[in-house]
């Protein structure tokens, strides 16, 4: 290793060297998403016992995730807490050593890799967790429960295992009852590189899918010789690339297309923005989920807890009421579609077509959020967030990307200036987008 790397990866490794983590995700901030998931959970179920653990000693199982679903996909954390609470399972997420990605598996850097795997380890035997379990996540998977005792020099007691392997388990013995009927979409899967050709995970994914969903096309070739999503080995966090990577996606976009499916399956967030991109670029028209997502919609609840409300207790506002969210983009129909499921949540809506307007805007109405499209003539979105984040007035803004452009990845990634609050791909549907905004503005915790 000599230290030479692609910007974006030697960005992301100094935060898992600084922070911990290898999207910069204060520790409070951590937390502070957990906190508001687990409102939402126990207000959901009606049970306190629904509330994600944190730092739970003697649990069966550890839960470790992407930093990628704190920052900007908290709905597969909540997912995966709804899959615990109903398999009845005594399980935790830690506060520290959570993020079981790591980027010494992309440069090269074996400290880091030890670095970064001590962590997790050293949590889960500080707490006697029984289990590691790792979410969706390839590189992830791969780099803590295959290359991490290597690397950390450490003989861990625990076994560790992918959330898949888990969730499989729970569908075969019972532990959650399913409804396939609720998930009636066409649907494929893609194998990621390093579950599936590095880690020979090939069968307990398909096997989960049988379990939860109605129609499962093959795309060929798959297993092993399955087409990459094109942003592996760290391609996603190397932003000079993207050009590059979005042409060779075409293999890829025409593997999917020809499967006639609405709806590809994969198992690692790397991939979810990899597919994602591939299937913009070249007009596919498929949705992108995880198992984790198809999982948690199919799982019966079988009892509800009623929670009583007074007969004279008035409608509640918006849960967005008292905020106000400048809405910038150019798209009629985009700016319509925000401003009405923002309005219709509470919130005062203003907009803007153009960037000066949206920042002329900015400055005098300050705004508590801005949701901000890139593609824009005139003063793009880029510069527009540039021009906010380099501003006095302006820079404490909350900024939600919302884009459609997978070149601008490098604001998550390369980090020119401090990273948006949020960062969602076009089309945005209408759950996503409340849950994020209401996250950023930290308003998670409240029903609409």
């Amino acid at each position: 290793h000599v230290g030479v790397m692609p910007k974006g990866v030697a960005v992301v490794s100094k935060d898992q060297w600084e922070l911990g983590n290898q999207m910069g995700v204060l520790k409070e901030d951590y937390l502070e998403t957990l906190e508001w998931l687990s409102e939402e959970l126990v207000r959901e179920f009606g049970d306190p016992k629904a509330a994600i653990p944190i730092d739970k000693p003697d649990a069966e199982i550890m839960y470790t995730i992407n930093p990628r679903e704190v920052k900007y996909d908290p709905r597969t954390i909540s997912d995966a807490a709804r899959i615990f609470y109903l398999a009845g399972e005594n399980w935790t997420m830690p506060s520290e050593g959570w993020d079981m990605t790591n980027f010494g598996l992309f440069s090269g850097d074996d400290e880091l890799g030890g670095a970064v795997a001590r962590r997790v380890f050293e949590k889960a035997t500080e707490l006697r967790a029984k289990k590691v379990v790792m979410s969706e996540c390839g590189h992830g998977y791969r780099s803590t429960r295959c290359e991490g005792q290597n690397w950390a020099g450490m003989d861990v007691k625990f076994e560790m295992e992918s959330s898949v392997v888990t969730m499989l388990r729970y569908l075969e013995l019972g532990r959650i009852k399913v409804d396939r009927s609720r998930n009636t979409d066409s649907v494929t899967y893609h194998d990621s590189c390093n579950n599936a050709r590095s880690c020979g995970m090939f069968e307990e994914p398909r096997e989960v899918l049988r379990h939860v969903c109605t129609d499962i096309r093959e795309m060929f070739p798959n297993r092993a010789e399955n087409f990459c999503c094109t942003g592996g080995g760290g391609a996603m966090s190397m932003a000079e690339y993207t050009p590059r990577r979005l042409v060779s996606a075409k293999p890829k976009a025409d593997q999917l297309r020809a499967t006639g499916a609405k709806t590809v399956v994969t198992s690692c967030h790397n991939c979810v923005d990899g597919l994602s991109d591939g299937i913009k670029h070249h007009k596919v028209g498929m949705k992108v989920t995880q198992l984790v997502n198809l999982v948690a919609n199919a799982a019966i609840v079988e009892k509800r807890v009623a929670v009583q409300v007074p007969a004279a207790a008035a409608k509640p506002a918006g849960a967005l009421a008292g905020r106000t969210i400048l809405i910038v983009d150019d798209e009629p129909d985009v700016r319509a579609f925000l401003s009405a499921v923002l309005g219709d949540n509470g919130a005062k809506v203003l907009a803007a077509a153009t960037g000066d307007e949206g920042l002329a805007l900015a400055r005098s109405a300050k705004p508590d959020l801005m949701t901000l499209d890139l593609s824009m003539p005139g003063k793009d979105g880029g510069k527009v967030y540039e021009a906010i984040r380099g501003d006095k007035d302006l820079r404490a803004l909350p900024v939600c990307i919302i884009t459609g452009q997978p070149e601008m990845r490098k604001l998550i990634y390369e980090r020119p200036v401090p990273p948006p609050e949020g960062y969602l791909d076009k089309p945005v549907d209408e759950e996503t987008l409340l849950r994020n905004v209401r996250k950023i503005l930290g308003l998670a915790g409240e029903a609409n």
